[in-house]
């Protein structure tokens, strides 16, 4: 008794600092970040030399299991270098929403025609007019002078309809006679057709807020700023919330990204430019030679360039844009692959984090692409320990007892957890973004393999969007791995189970069961992922504005660029199916009446009217479709996921994860 509570008294030492200290301190001051990042590093350390005195320098030399004790310590060691990078980066934070106000201010005190001029590049190359079309209108209504605003459409797909479009509109349709270097390459073509003091790039599916540029433009008054980045915000669900039925409960998988690690990246000077959504000075640019084209990540090489020559990126956490999420798996893995294979190409490059002129030794090492490298070897060797434990015995480390492994262990991991839980609180949720890690290792961890082997082997690909995106209803490839890995982790447990059977015994085999356990359970939630949802290809956004049918006042409760939802308090008989829909800033909308419904939870109580729900089908053209486009994907409206509601998450994983095994 007295034994286990030693061995407990590490955790509960942890628990407690985290509810005195940080629990009650500001997530967003450096100080409290520093102290927490400092705590948690001390209880990581602590593990290491555990590990490293007592379970692995006494192992004895016995032949292939000595090499497997090895082995897994050194990939230990990675996944506790990187933490400690990680740690080091968290532990500062910045928002330069307001600096950026009084730089707005001070930037916009001068007369209009001293502003800069801005050219807008909109890179595309196989993108649908349903996807460009937002991108391009949204790009057009930046709130800028006219005269001083040009929108470059760079196509590599050479395409005459986007011309048309694009002289409709006032845009600059920019073709080239090859498709050299891929997107690098066609926006250095836009370089050379373009001649404005800053350039703002817009991948093809990303629509600007009209603020983009006042809030963006004004850093640029300090002559070091080369880059401003803001973050990517989606109007649609992306394939892991959809698989996994979390639509409204869990935020898309970048949110992490960028609001989290990007604002600390930023209070250590070493953020770097995500492609879309940014703004560069041209002069830098210039300085560079223009946009890299060594690397498939231009934009990733472009910040190390500047780097290089004394221009730094900025970040502003502010949502000033909007774009489409991978829409599917096919999409979400050419997308991380692509990042994925680029990042390590900089290990190999002249102007990369290893080789490149005028970084410091700090940006030379948080530029290193440690995640890639070490994130999904580590997922994958947490799942085969137990299984190599349970069919060979092969033990992962030299054991003692529990108590020693739940001594030093444990308060790592709750240490880790709780970190995430205070740094995070509306981004994380361990079971969850485990099963999200654990799904994309069988296809990631290839990839990174072959990057390290050949980083330059796979040319350039475009994330597929829209409505030329063919949807991929099934991951095969994915699920079949992860029901191997289900179906013999299981089985090594029944083996173990019965006594004529088990190949092993001892104390590690109550801890290798759990972790069997546990690994079953996320395997589980990540084979949920396989199975993809129909998507809507024109996304609603929800909001609650006066409107009248056929002068019948309701409210607008769901609206998109082809279909409106309205809430009436009766059922109103119309004489036709066909009605006019007035809202305010439109010409009066003919709409087709498809459906009356009413939602689940509308009850009729004493004094109350029920609630009726019209859903109207409309086609718009020409300048009334831009102005639609302009009112729902410019700053108005905008799709959030505040919190998230752990309970809900974790019935509705429950629900659907039952609800599948019965159906198989």
């Amino acid at each position: 008794m007295v034994q286990s509570l030693l061995a407990l008294a590490p955790t509960l030492l942890v628990i407690a600092f985290f509810l005195l200290g940080p629990f009650n301190w500001s997530r967003h001051r450096s100080w409290s970040r520093a102290v927490t990042c400092v705590f948690v590093a001390a209880i990581a350390l602590r593990y290491m030399l555990w590990r490293f005195t007592e379970t692995v320098l006494p192992y004895p030399n016995d032949g292939a299991n000595f090499y497997w004790v090895w082995f897994v310590f050194i990939v230990e060691f990675l996944a506790f270098s990187e933490v400690v990078l990680f740690l080091i980066l968290m532990s500062r934070y910045v928002d330069r929403s307001a600096e950026g106000d009084g730089l707005e201010r001070q930037f916009f005190e001068r007369d209009e025609r001293e502003l800069p001029t801005v050219d807008v590049f909109i890179p595309t190359y196989n993108e649908p007019l349903d996807v460009l079309e937002r991108t391009i209108v949204g790009a057009l209504a930046l709130d800028h002078p006219k005269d001083k605003l040009k929108v470059y459409v760079l196509d590599d797909g050479r395409r005459d309809w986007l011309r048309t479009f694009c002289e409709g509109r006032g845009a600059i349709h920019v073709t080239r006679s090859d498709n050299a270097h891929a997107k690098a390459g066609n926006m250095n073509n836009g370089l050379r057709v373009s001649s404005g003091d800053f350039i703002a790039v817009f991948d093809a599916d990303f629509v600007p807020y009209r603020s983009f540029l006042r809030r963006t433009l004004p850093f640029f008054m300090d002559e070091t700023i080369g880059i401003v980045q803001t973050p990517q915000h989606f109007f649609n669900v992306d394939p892991i919330q959809s698989n996994l039925g979390l639509e409204n409960l869990w935020p898309d998988e970048q949110r992490l990204f960028f609001d989290e690690i990007a604002p600390s990246r930023d209070g250590w000077d070493v953020s770097f430019c995500c492609g879309s959504c940014s703004i560069a000075r041209r002069k830098a640019v210039d300085a560079i030679g223009g946009f890299p084209t060594e690397s498939i990540t231009e934009d990733l090489l472009t910040t190390l360039s500047m780097l290089n020559r004394g221009f730094k990126t900025r970040y502003l956490n502010e949502r000033l844009s909007m774009g489409l999420a991978a829409e599917n798996l096919t999409g979400y893995f050419v997308q991380r692959e692509r990042w994925c294979q680029g990042g390590i190409q900089t290990l190999y490059l002249h102007n990369g984090p290893l080789r490149g002129p005028g970084l410091s030794l700090f940006q030379r090492v948080m530029f290193l692409p440690m995640s890639w490298l070490v994130q999904y070897l580590v997922r994958f060797i947490v799942l085969l320990i137990p299984i190599i434990y349970l069919w060979f015995g092969a033990l992962p480390l030299y054991f003692t007892d529990v108590a020693d492994y739940v001594s030093n262990q444990v308060p790592l991991l709750a240490a880790y957890f709780l970190l995430m839980f205070w740094l995070t609180p509306t981004r994380y949720l361990p079971l969850v973004s485990t099963a999200v890690g654990t799904f994309s290792t069988f296809r990631m961890l290839p990839t990174v393999l072959s990057s390290l082997v050949r980083p330059f082997g796979k040319p350039f690909k475009v994330t597929p969007k829209g409505s030329s995106n063919e949807e991929n209803v099934f991951d095969a490839y994915t699920f079949t791995w992860i029901a191997g890995f289900i179906v013999v982790t299981a089985l090594g447990l029944l083996i173990n189970i019965v006594p004529e059977t088990a190949r092993v015994e001892g104390s590690f085999s109550a801890i290798a069961a759990l972790w069997s356990g546990i690994n079953i359970v996320v395997l589980i939630i990540a084979s949920l992922i396989c199975f993809e949802k129909p998507r809507r290809l024109l996304q609603a956004f929800k909001l609650d504005e006066p409107v009248d049918v056929d002068g019948v006042e309701g409210r607008l409760v769901s609206l998109s660029l082809d279909k409106a939802v309205v809430a009436v308090s009766t059922e109103t008989r119309f004489k036709s199916t066909k009605v006019r829909l007035n809202i305010e800033g439109f010409a009066p909308l003919e709409a087709d009446l498809k459906q009356v419904t009413q939602r689940r939870g509308d009850i009729t109580r004493t004094g109350d009217k029920q609630r009726y729900y019209l859903h109207l089908h409309y086609d718009l053209r020409g300048f009334e479709r831009d102005k639609m486009i302009i009112k729902l994907y410019t700053g108005r409206y905008s799709r959030d996921v505040p919190d998230i509601d752990k309970i809900a998450v974790s019935v509705n994983l429950l629900l659907r994860a039952f609800g599948r095994t019965r159906t198989a």
